[in-house]
Order: C-alpha cells, then structure tokens, then sequence
C-alpha cells in the first residue's frame, strides 16, 4: 500500500472520529470508540507524512485523494 492510501484512510478515519467525540459527550457515554479512531487515523496519517520524503502540503490533498479513489474505483 502506498502512503497516500495510508493518508487517505487516516483522514477518513479521523473525520469520522470527531462526530462519535461529540456524540459520546454529549449523551454522557464514554468516548472509547471516539479515542480509539482518532488515535488510529492519527497514527496512519502520522506514518503517511513521516514516510514521504518531504511530506505532503495543503495543495496536493485534493490530488492524493483524486489518485486514491480513482485507483480504488478503477
């Protein structure tokens, strides 16, 4: 798997550790499925920009994700 795979399933991940946050908050439940997301889509994206050389900027997040998910399509 390449790192821009990595970089892409972490952000999904975290994006989808934010909500199960503040859902767990706010019905007064323990966020420990909300904690483990954020920690796991941390962890890759940490792991995609450590192992590319020169890590990735802010403009080329739209074409890492385009690549992505036109090779998961294809």
């Amino acid at each position: 798997m390449s790192n821009d795979f990595f970089l892409v399933l972490g952000t999904l991940i975290l994006a989808l550790g934010f909500p199960s946050l503040i859902s767990a908050f706010s019905s007064g439940r323990r966020p420990t499925m909300a904690i483990l997301l954020l920690v796991l889509g941390s962890a890759l994206v940490s792991w995609a920009i450590i192992q590319t050389p020169g890590g990735y900027s802010f403009e080329e997040l739209p074409r890492v994700f385009t690549q992505v998910f036109a090779k998961i399509i294809r």
